[in-house]
């Protein structure tokens, strides 16, 4: 394990450039990993990653030394405490973290029966969630539109907790594209649609498509649904986060398929 001790090390800059930039992570094609949790999840998927990074406090306790020194990876490096506090994008830094290429998707498959399409989603902890709901609900294609936020962001990553590693994700289409070579029904969500979500029947083949936090979907993704639906709601929200939508209806989708 090689030994790190100075803030102007060019992989300390590398790393926190990385870190800190979703441009850089686009460019490279790699993103980090913050966590335990997250490199175990990581790990179990027949992941490797790039460099493996942890600190002083992380090395002394035994059993998470032995977790760095066994973890797959092509570097191994051992940072102080404050040089990996520059480093780490958490409030309270998690001690070990790696640095992972960015899985690709393959090329761009039909949507399958229950896939997501996101356009415009913004909030990395709403699209981690999302994520993570697909994942639970047996999801495994999710496609976002050019303008949602980047998938393998470190933030978007930590809500997904380690969702990414179990999901086909296409990132940066066409949505209207993609709508078009389903053969079943595009179902999207709206607060004024006619239709309640639990009068639909979902046991045929179906794509969710979800829109913007604020602005909701446009209205080139809104021709393409071929239902909308409300969730009712009788209290006095307005709407319900994206995220709390898109599980409601990945699991009435499941509770009526039995």
């Amino acid at each position: 394990m090689k030994t790190i001790r100075s803030r102007s090390n060019p992989t300390v800059k590398a790393l926190v450039k990385l870190a800190g930039s979703s441009r850089e992570r686009r460019r490279t094609g790699t993103t980090l990993l913050e966590g335990e949790r997250l490199l175990r999840a990581y790990a179990q998927s027949g992941g490797r990653a790039d460099t493996i990074l942890a600190s002083d406090t992380a090395l002394a306790d035994p059993a998470l030394r032995a977790f760095v020194e066994a973890f797959p990876a092509g570097e191994h490096l051992a940072l102080s405490d404050a040089i990996f506090g520059g480093i780490s994008q958490l409030a309270s830094a998690a001690g070990v973290a790696a640095v992972i290429r960015t899985p690709e998707p393959g090329a761009l498959s039909k949507p399958v029966s229950g896939c997501l399409l996101l356009e415009n989603i913004q909030d990395p902890g709403n699209l981690g969630s999302i994520l993570r709901t697909a994942v639970a609900a047996g999801t495994r294609q999710v496609f976002l539109s050019r303008s949602s936020v980047f998938a393998w962001a470190p933030k978007v990553v930590r809500a997904g907790m380690g969702a990414h590693f179990f999901l086909s994700i296409h990132e940066g289409v066409d949505l209207a594209g993609i709508a078009r070579s389903f053969p079943g029904r595009i179902i999207a969500t709206a607060p004024r649609a006619t239709t309640s979500l639990y009068d639909l029947d979902l046991r045929g083949d179906v794509a969710w498509l979800f829109g913007n936090e604020g602005a909701g979907l446009t209205p080139d993704a809104k021709s393409v649904a071929s239902t909308q639906v409300r969730i009712p709601m009788p209290g006095q929200a307005e709407s319900l986060n994206v995220a709390s939508a898109a599980a409601i209806c990945l699991f009435e989708q499941i509770r009526q398929r039995g």
